[in-house]
């Protein structure tokens, strides 16, 4: 006689998540123990769970959605015009170039093909390719002097998402905002991310990673195609009573598990979570559902044509969660699109029209919902390109290099100063000259904005005392705040 195996709680849930949804239970399921607390607090281990906590100081931003642009967009061709560049163009630069890709370097100085105008009352310069960015000028900084000092795309994420240049096993700087602050709603997850249907971007899930944080920090991914949550609803048979009858089962085996383990501190908190997924059952639903939004909406995000209308959707579903209480959103492209070594005169036209109408929509939308004042909204890459040409042959199928000595970034809302342009890179577009910001200072902002102190922001790992940046050099750039 074949002995029938053993049922687990475990197994209950993998096997019979009853509509719960894999999106929703592995959420709930990374509720686990913490070994840290803030500096202030006396640092011993505790339970934590992801109920609101107080800031340092009263904050700007409540969340923040991040639109972020692998492969280094080419900023003296979009946000950084060089009137000297173009004067100079197919003659040799006259300083040092690192090159990432030597066998196709080149000296020559490569103007730009697309024209800069002003916009807006603060009289920003944009290119051509940027039409609807240029209608929020006076809703965003462009910040034109970032820096990372690295040429590589891996590199450069890292220090931005992680803190120290290309380390792995780093927090990304949304898990220390969930480490700080917990979550403003228990009915969806508090940090997502919502991928490309082409697939992950370069350094896949290392975007999104919790490092040596618990997984309850971790962003909890989106599909990128619909149904965006699987299993979302219970099969119809088993919907209603019978779909009460399994939680209810569900909780017996809870208190069983309970009896046989007391003193598990957190145990209660995890057992109540599965109430709590039925709530998150509906919540996501309708969050997910833009079909309750306007018709002048989604045209506004460019859902009435096809180049746009994926990463619109992808932009209107992020105010859609932030609008219900998800505390931090990134959308990511496939691969690095940006990264332009050949065809500039195509591939960035086309990645511009991909991306500019839906970009600059989530910044009017936040804006006439009343929520701009307290959503942060980011726009940017790791890195830029250079100055010179990367020849391939002929002009029409010629790029640019990395760049990591200059590039631009645009910030908007939360308690950014609109309507600025800040920092210069030098007459050719080659590095940051004035008013240099790097990925830390860039953290220590936006944490500032969250009502957080970047230096007192403190997690015990291994003994160890880890902050957000690579070290305490960082400052909070005020010159950019409202």
């Amino acid at each position: 006689m074949t002995t029938p195996p053993r049922f687990s709680r475990r197994d209950f849930l993998n096997q019979n998540a009853m509509g719960i949804g894999a999106v929703a239970l592995a959420w709930l399921l990374k509720q686990d123990q913490l070994l840290a607390s803030p500096k202030k607090a006396p640092k011993q281990q505790e339970h934590f769970d992801l109920s609101p906590r107080e800031p340092h100081f009263t904050p700007r931003a409540k969340a923040m959605i991040s639109l972020f642009q692998h492969g280094g967009p080419s900023h003296m061709d979009l946000t950084d015009p060089k009137p000297e560049l173009s004067k100079y163009d197919g003659t040799d630069y006259q300083g040092d170039i690192h090159y990432s890709f030597a066998n196709a370097a080149s000296k020559k100085l490569m103007g730009t093909q697309w024209k800069f105008s002003k916009h807006g009352e603060c009289g920003t310069e944009l290119s051509e390719l940027l039409p609807h960015t240029a209608e929020i000028v006076d809703d965003i900084c462009l910040i034109r002097s970032m820096h990372t000092g690295a040429n590589g795309h891996e590199v450069s994420i890292r220090y931005f998402h992680g803190g120290i240049p290309g380390v792995l096993g780093r927090p990304h700087y949304a898990s220390w905002l969930l480490y700080a602050l917990g979550a403003e709603t228990q009915e969806l997850p508090a940090y997502m991310v919502l991928t490309d249907p082409g697939g992950h971007p370069v350094d896949g899930v290392h975007n999104w990673s919790n490092g040596f944080m618990p997984p309850l920090f971790q962003g909890t991914v989106l599909r990128p195609k619909e149904p965006r949550i699987l299993n979302l609803d219970a099969p119809p048979h088993l919907r209603g009573t019978p779909q009460r009858q399994n939680l209810d089962f569900l909780q017996e085996l809870n208190r069983r598990y309970a009896s046989r383990f007391p003193g598990e501190s957190d145990l209660d908190a995890r057992i109540a979570s599965y109430e709590l997924a039925a709530r998150m059952q509906t919540a996501a639903r309708e969050a997910l559902d833009i079909s309750q939004e306007t018709k002048a909406t989604q045209e506004l995000y460019g859902l009435d044509k096809p180049e746009t209308r994926e990463y619109g959707t992808r932009c209107l579903i992020a105010r859609r969660l932030v609008e219900r209480g998800v505390r931090f959103v990134q959308l990511f492209l496939n691969g690095q699109p940006w990264d332009n070594h050949s065809n500039l005169k195509t591939a960035l036209p086309a990645v511009c029209k991909r991306t500019d109408q839906p970009s600059a929509a989530l910044v009017k939308d936040l804006k006439q919902r009343g929520m701009l004042d307290e959503v942060l909204v980011h726009w940017g890459g790791e890195i830029g390109r250079l100055p010179v040409t990367q020849n391939q042959g002929s002009p029409e199928k010629n790029g640019r290099d990395h760049n990591g000595q200059g590039f631009s970034i645009w910030m908007a809302g939360g308690g950014i100063r609109p309507g600025m342009a800040f920092g210069a890179t030098d007459e050719f577009g080659h590095k940051a000259v004035e008013n240099v910001v790097t990925p830390n200072d860039y953290q220590a902002t936006l944490l500032h904005l969250f009502g957080l102190d970047w230096k007192e922001l403190v997690y015990l790992h291994n003994g160890q005392e880890q902050i957000v940046t690579a070290g305490r050099n960082a400052r909070v750039v005020e010159e950019i705040l409202a």
